[in-house]
């Protein structure tokens, strides 16, 4: 989920409208599932694991686990822990140019899109924006072992996270 600071704007206004929209699509369509993600079950987890890991995250960035829709959207943030891109915009249009080098899927375009035009609305002059980070994304999606389709991260949470990382990105340095 996107990040934004307390001094600034919410760059996504409709946000909570855009989810609730994909939770409705997702009951009407039977793609709903229970509740994936427990923090209190991560945060009792051993520190450097996969969960631990993952509940630290979404601690630290004052975020909730998605607990409704689909099980992708249910683990999108397990995506950035896994990944390591950040929650503001950018980091949010890393992610999806990930996930689109890993299973292309029109809806990742659709999203990658709107993320660039929130780009572009809220830089200012300290940031920078880069096309080379998506392309790099892109690619460690192509050359990762990844699936958002079939990830089961909760057969990982125990599991240290530089392990984890490393089945899924064996090609890495």
């Amino acid at each position: 989920m996107i990040q934004t600071s307390v001094n600034s704007p919410n760059p996504t206004p409709h946000l909570q409208k855009f989810l609730d929209l994909l939770d409705r699509t997702a009951d009407a369509q039977g793609w709903s599932v229970p509740q994936i993600v427990d923090l209190e079950k991560l945060r009792h987890l051993p520190t450097g694991t996969f969960g631990r890991t993952w509940a630290n995250f979404l601690d630290a960035h004052h975020l909730k686990p998605f607990t409704t829709g689909t099980r992708r959207k249910q683990l999108h943030d397990g995506i950035h822990v896994l990944t390591g891109y950040g929650t503001d915009p950018i980091g949010e249009a890393e992610v999806q140019a990930f996930l689109l080098g890993a299973k292309f899927q029109l809806f990742q375009i659709i999203l990658g899109l709107g993320l660039l035009r929130v780009i572009h609305r809220n830089l200012d002059a300290r940031q920078q924006f880069s096309w080379d980070r998506l392309w790099q994304a892109y690619e460690r999606g192509c050359n990762s072992d990844f699936d958002p389709d079939t990830w089961q991260p909760e057969s990982l949470w125990h599991l240290p996270l530089t392990d984890v990382q490393n089945s899924y990105f064996p090609h890495s340095k």
